[in-house]
C-alpha cells in the first residue's frame, strides 16, 4: 500500500474548490448570492469572454467591515451559521463559507467594499489562496468584486470550458434566475460592453417575467396564488395553449432559491396533462415558500438540489394551486390579427383595382342547402354553408350523419331548428349546470372561481369546411373544432362514470387480426376488456372476435380500438393500471367521437353545442385546443371600421 501524505495547504483547496467552482456561472451565482444576502438594492453583473476572462459584480449591499475581509476568504468561513442548530433554519443564499476561498483558489481576485459607518473603503487582492494586505480606497457603499483569469492556475481545468459564447450564455442563465427570484433587486448584465439584461427592480415579479422570459410569455400566463398545510405558491404559469418543446422555462424556487425539484415537475405537468400536446411542455415561474426546518438545503455542493420533510405536501401545494389558478381563468385561445407595418412609400403606388365578377340572376338567388347545387353548376363565388331552419334535404347515396353517441346529456336543444321533420319545437333556453372537472384525485379542496363558460351564450351560426362550429357569444366569434370538442366531453364522461354496465350486441362481429404476443395478453385480460366496453372471443390462429360492445363505442373503429388495447397492455408491463387504462379511454373517445369532415345534422350539433354550455372544456385528451376566439373588434381592424 502506498504511503498516506498529508496534502499540502493549496492542492487541498484546488480539489475542494472543483466542487463549488465548474464554470464563470458558478463564480457569479456565489457572488449575485452574497450581494443578495447583503441587502442588495441594485446589482450590477459584467463579463468579458463569456466571464473567462473578466466577471466583475458590483452591488449596493452592506459591505463588509475591514477587520473581516481576509477572514472572508478563508475556508468555512461564514457569518450566517455558527453552531449545528443554525443549519436546519437557514434563511439566507449562502452559508457555507466555501464560496470566496474556493474563487480565490482559482482565479485572481480584488475586493473593493465599504460599510456605511466606515470612512475609507477597503481594497484587497488575492490570486491563488495567496493574499495582499488590505489598503484604503475610495467606493461607495456596498462590494465589487472583479474576478480575472478563471482557471489560470488549473490548466486542466480549463480545457473542460466551453465557447465563450456557451459559457456566457450560463451566467446570462444564472442572472435571470436570480432576477425572477428577486423582483425587488435592479439586475444588470454587461456582457462584452453591452447591457443584455436590465430588471426595474420595483417588486413586480411580472416586470421581471416581461424582461426575462419575454413579452410572448407575460401575455400568456396565469398568476398563481394558493396556500395549504402552511405552505404557499405564487408566481405565474403559462396558458395551455403556449406550449414549449422544452423544459427550459420552467423555474421553480424554495423560499427564492432557485432549484431542480422533479416533485415539482411532476405536479405541474400533471395539471397540463391532456391539456397540451404531446411533445409539449408547460412554463412556469413558481415560488415556494416554506419553513426553513422544512427543507434541506445543504445535500447539493451547488445548492442546486434540496430535500423535503414531505413531498406529498409540495406536490399537492405545486398541482392544487396550478389546478385553480387554471380554473378560474379563461383557456380558449384568442386569434389576433396582425397589423400591417406602414410602408412610407404606399402613396406613390397606384392601389390596385378589385377584379370584378359578373354573376348572373340565377347565380345570386340565394342557396338554401349544399346538397342542392348541382355538380355541372360552377358558380363564381361558392356560397358558404348557411343553417335555416328547416332541415337539409336528403341527400341520396350519401352516408349516414354522424350521430352523437349517448352522453350524460342526452337532450336535444335546439335554437329554432325542429327535431320532428313535421312539427316544430319551441326554443327553450338551455339550462346550466356547473361541472368540477376535478375527476381524477379524490382529495377534496376549495372550490376556485369558475371562468365564465364562452359557451354559456354561444348560439350556433354555422359550420365551415364540415369540421368547426361557428358561434357567435356576445362580442366574440368562436371557432370550435366539432371533433376535439366532442372527444373531450366523452372522455370527461367516461373518467367521471366509467364505460357502463349495459352492452349491446353487434348485427356482424368484428374479427380482428393480432401478433402472437397482442392475442396472448388480450386473452390473458378478457374481463378488463370487458369492463372496458368490449366482449371479445377466440377465433383462433392469432384472431379475436368483437361481439358486444358499450353503447358509446357504437360506429367507433373497432378493430383500431381493439389494437391500441393491445398495444397499451403490452406496454403496461402486464398489468392495467389506473393511467393506462385512462389512455385507453382517450382511444374510445377519440374513435366514438364525431369525425372532421363528416357530414353531421343540425340537432346533433346543437346537441354539442348544448354539453358545451354545461360543462367547460378546453382542450381535447391530446391537448389541442377546442376552440378559439375572435373578437368583433379584431374583425372591424381588419375590414377598417376602427380606422
Amino acid at each position: 500500500m502506498a504511503k498516506i501524505n498529508i496534502l499540502e495547504k493549496q492542492v487541498a483547496e484546488l480539489i475542494a474548490a472543483g466542487e463549488v467552482v465548474e464554470r464563470p456561472a458558478s463564480i457569479v451565482k456565489e457572488l449575485v448570492e452574497n450581494s443578495v444576502d447583503a441587502g442588495a438594492t441594485v446589482i450590477t453583473v459584467e463579463i468579458q469572454a463569456g466571464g473567462v476572462r473578466y466577471i466583475r459584480v458590483t452591488d449596493n449591499g452592506s459591505g463588509i467591515e475591514r477587520v473581516d475581509v481576509e477572514n472572508a476568504f478563508l475556508r468555512h468561513a461564514t457569518s450566517k451559521v455558527k453552531v449545528s442548530d443554525d443549519l436546519e433554519h437557514i434563511t439566507t443564499m449562502g452559508f457555507r463559507g466555501e464560496a470566496l476561498a474556493s474563487i480565490a483558489a482559482m482565479c485572481r481576485v480584488e475586493l473593493l467594499t465599504r460599510t456605511q459607518d466606515e470612512v475609507a473603503g477597503t481594497r484587497y487582492a488575492i490570486a491563488g489562496g495567496v493574499g495582499e494586505l488590505p489598503e484604503d480606497a475610495g467606493c461607495p457603499v456596498g462590494t465589487t468584486i472583479t474576478v480575472r483569469d478563471v482557471f489560470y492556475n488549473t490548466p486542466a481545468r480549463m480545457k473542460f470550458l466551453k465557447k465563450d459564447v456557451s459559457e456566457g450564455n450560463s451566467v446570462a442563465a444564472v442572472v435571470e434566475k436570480a432576477a425572477l427570484a428577486h423582483p425587488e433587486i435592479a439586475f444588470k448584465l454587461i456582457r462584452d460592453g453591452a447591457v443584455k439584461l436590465q430588471t426595474p427592480g420595483d417588486g413586480q415579479l411580472l416586470c421581471a417575467v416581461r424582461c426575462i422570459l419575454g413579452k410572448e410569455f407575460s401575455e400568456n400566463c396565469i398568476p398563481v396564488q394558493y396556500s395549504a398545510n402552511g405552505l404557499s405558491l405564487e408566481g405565474f404559469i403559462s396558458k395551455p395553449s403556449f406550449g414549449r418543446g422544452s423544459r427550459s422555462l420552467q423555474n421553480f424556487f424554495i423560499n427564492t432559491r432557485f432549484i431542480h425539484s422533479r416533485t415539482c415537475i411532476a405536479a405541474l405537468e400533471e395539471v397540463y396533462r391532456n391539456a397540451l400536446m404531446v411533445g409539449k411542455f408547460p412554463s412556469c415561474v413558481l415560488n415556494v415558500t416554506i419553513a426553513p426546518h422544512a427543507v434541506d438545503v445543504n445535500v447539493h455542493p451547488a445548492k442546486i438540489e434540496v430535500r423535503f420533510a414531505n413531498e406529498k405536501n409540495i406536490f399537492d401545494l405545486v398541482y392544487y394551486g396550478c389546478k385553480t389558478a387554471l380554473g378560474a381563468n379563461q383557456l380558449t385561445p384568442e386569434l389576433k390579427i396582425e397589423a400591417h407595418s406602414y410602408n412610407p412609400f404606399a402613396a406613390k403606388q397606384q392601389p390596385a383595382a378589385p377584379i370584378q365578377q359578373r354573376l348572373s340572376a340565377n347565380e345570386q338567388k340565394p342557396t338554401t342547402s349544399l346538397a342542392q347545387t348541382k355538380t355541372d353548376e360552377k358558380p363564381s363565388i361558392t356560397p358558404p354553408q348557411i343553417f335555416h331552419t328547416q332541415p337539409p334535404a336528403p341527400v341520396h347515396n350519401a352516408p349516414e350523419p354522424a350521430v352523437l353517441p349517448r352522453l350524460a346529456s342526452p337532450t336535444i336543444f335546439e335554437a329554432g331548428y325542429p327535431t320532428d321533420p313535421v312539427k316544430k319545437a319551441q326554443p327553450e333556453p338551455p339550462p346550466i349546470h356547473k361541472v368540477n372537472l376535478d375527476i381524477s384525485y379524490e382529495e377534496e379542496v376549495s372550490e376556485p372561481v369558475k371562468a365564465q363558460n364562452p359557451y354559456e351564450n354561444a348560439v350556433l351560426i354555422g359550420e365551415i369546411f364540415t369540421t368547426y362550429l361557428v358561434l357567435q357569444s356576445g362580442e366574440e366569434l368562436l371557432l370550435v373544432d366539432k371533433h376535439a370538442a366532442h372527444e373531450r366531453l366523452l372522455f370527461n364522461q367516461l373518467v367521471a362514470q366509467g364505460i357502463g354496465e349495459e352492452r349491446q350486441l353487434l348485427m356482424t362481429p368484428v374479427s380482428v387480426q393480432l401478433s402472437q404476443e397482442e392475442h396472448a395478453i388480450l386473452l390473458e385480460h378478457l374481463q378488463q376488456l370487458s369492463d372496458a366496453g368490449i366482449v371479445l372471443e377466440d377465433f383462433g390462429n392469432h384472431f379475436v372476435v368483437v361481439r358486444e360492445v358499450a353503447p358509446v363505442l357504437i360506429g367507433a373503429d373497432l378493430a383500431a380500438v381493439v389494437l391500441e388495447f393491445a398495444d397499451k397492455l403490452l406496454h403496461a408491463n402486464r398489468s392495467l393500471m389506473s393511467e393506462q387504462l385512462e389512455n385507453l379511454y382517450h382511444t374510445i373517445a377519440c374513435k366514438a367521437a364525431i369525425k372532421a369532415h363528416d357530414r353531421t345534422f343540425i340537432p346533433s350539433l346543437e346537441q354539442l353545442v348544448q354539453l358545451l354550455r354545461e360543462e367547460q372544456v378546453a382542450h381535447c385528451p391530446h391537448g389541442r385546443p377546442i376552440a378559439i376566439r375572435i373578437s368583433k373588434r379584431e374583425i372591424e381592424k381588419k375590414f377598417g371600421r376602427l380606422g
